[in-house]
């Protein structure tokens, strides 16, 4: 009955227009008049620690890191040097795509931040070259998704928060699975435009290279720093956040001298108001969170999963089929606060180590923000490259299915994740 109320509080609020952050509340409150413990208080002072959490503070500065990078040039000097690499090639210009989407992912963590550059840089090079608009879309789509899985993730941090695990270890855990990500879109792209008659560049000489190589070191130089930093210990995740701002920042205005003080103050506002809507969902998400706990509806999800604890691929395989059903209709960071206090419990119970989990949950949350109908990347390509959503979403498909394939894989061979993770630690 409790699991019931949850479900169809939240989704019928949800159902009605009301605003996600909102029917968390409304799911809270309505759990809370079940249990019969309705008060005022407690309802505030959840909503207010929520957000008192001090890892959560990296989200606002890597969110203010990508707007800087792309405002900044530094997104730009990144797509340049993998023009020089490998523009050359047939279909070069959609592996431009996919190194630039993988470089750029180590610097933002945002995949709607990087899905806007790589559109307004890209697509219409693209089209001009002879790609298909649709499948040109489709793929700075799919590529643009890898930001939330290689560090530095803003969901790794809301994950890590929510399901109280290291995020520093989610961080260099996710490192091999977001290059194969990147690795499937490379061969479906491959498979796809080897037969399109496509205006290729010519090659550019090793001059030309290492110039381009030049001009994009500063940039290059932020996802190592940030890496090794964790690595070694030589700061925290909030810590690394902090630092990816002030360098970014530091190379916009000195460096490369692409922004200046009027320039400033557009991109704080930006990345306020963007922080403002996350973290009001993370701490509308916790007041669910709580209760969710205070009603034991884990335990009663643990019963009902019962038959699959004894095999954890198949329960995995099962969770990963229900988070793929929630991502069509939710955002990456709700998706994420709601489900991690109910599943982390199930998955301990059978096993299953959570920084596994939680790469595999990132990669599928990830995913969620290519399906439709929701898809907030889908919307970003669509609107950054003036191109209907039904386009983008045809052009989407094959590559969707190729990231998916990677996660069932991980699903069936964990291997794949955790030995090049426990390296990385």
């Amino acid at each position: 009955m409790t699991i019931a109320i949850f479900i169809f509080s939240l989704l019928g609020a949800m159902a009605i227009g009301i605003p996600i952050a909102f029917s968390l509340l409304i799911c809270g409150v309505a759990l809370m008049w079940h249990l019969n413990m309705f008060d005022a208080q407690i309802l505030a002072q959840n909503l207010l620690e929520g957000a008192n959490s001090f890892p959560l503070l990296a989200v606002p500065f890597f969110m203010l890191a990508g707007e800087i990078m792309n405002a900044g040039g530094l997104s730009r000097r990144i797509v340049n040097f993998a023009m020089a690499c490998v523009g050359h090639i047939k279909g070069g210009l959609g592996y431009v795509t996919i190194m630039a989407a993988v470089i750029m992912a180590a610097l933002s963590g945002s995949a709607v931040a990087d899905a806007a550059a790589l559109s307004a840089l890209l697509l219409p090079m693209m089209v001009a070259a002879g790609h298909d608009r649709a499948r040109s879309a489709g793929l700075i789509a799919s590529a643009s998704i890898i930001a939330p899985v290689i560090p530095p993730s803003i969901g790794f941090v809301i994950f890590g928060v929510a399901g109280n695990v290291s995020i520093s270890k989610l961080f260099m855990a996710g490192i091999v699975p977001g290059i194969m990500l990147g690795a499937s879109l490379w061969v479906t792209w491959w498979w796809l435009a080897r037969r399109e008659m496509v205006q290729v560049p010519p090659r550019k000489s090793m001059g030309e290279i290492m110039v381009a190589m030049r001009e994009a070191t500063w940039a290059l130089v932020m996802p190592l720093i940030v890496v090794f930093g964790l690595k070694f210990g030589i700061f925290t995740p909030t810590e690394a956040a902090v630092v990816a701002a002030v360098y970014a920042l530091f190379i916009s205005t000195f460096v490369y001298r692409e922004l200046g003080l009027k320039d400033l103050y557009p991109l704080f506002v930006s990345s306020a108001k963007t922080s403002a809507v996350v973290m009001f969902l993370v701490a509308a998400a916790m007041v669910s969170a709580w209760l969710i706990t205070v009603a034991n509806l884990p335990a009663q999800l643990i019963e009902i999963l019962q038959p699959l604890l004894d095999s954890p691929r198949l329960l995995m395989f099962t969770i990963m089929v229900i988070i793929i059903v929630v991502g069509t209709a939710l955002d990456m960071t709700p998706t994420i606060l709601l489900l991690t206090p109910v599943l982390m419990p199930v998955v301990k119970a059978a096993g299953i180590d959570p920084i596994y989990f939680g790469v595999l949950f990132i990669i599928n949350c990830a995913i969620g923000l290519i399906t439709p109908p929701v898809g907030t990347v889908l919307n970003a390509v669509a609107g950054v490259g003036k191109i209907s959503m039904d386009e983008v979403t045809r052009g989407v498909m094959p590559f969707m299915i190729a990231q998916f394939t990677v996660m069932f894989a991980m699903v069936l061979f964990p291997a794949l994740v955790m030995v090049p993770a426990r390296w990385f630690y």
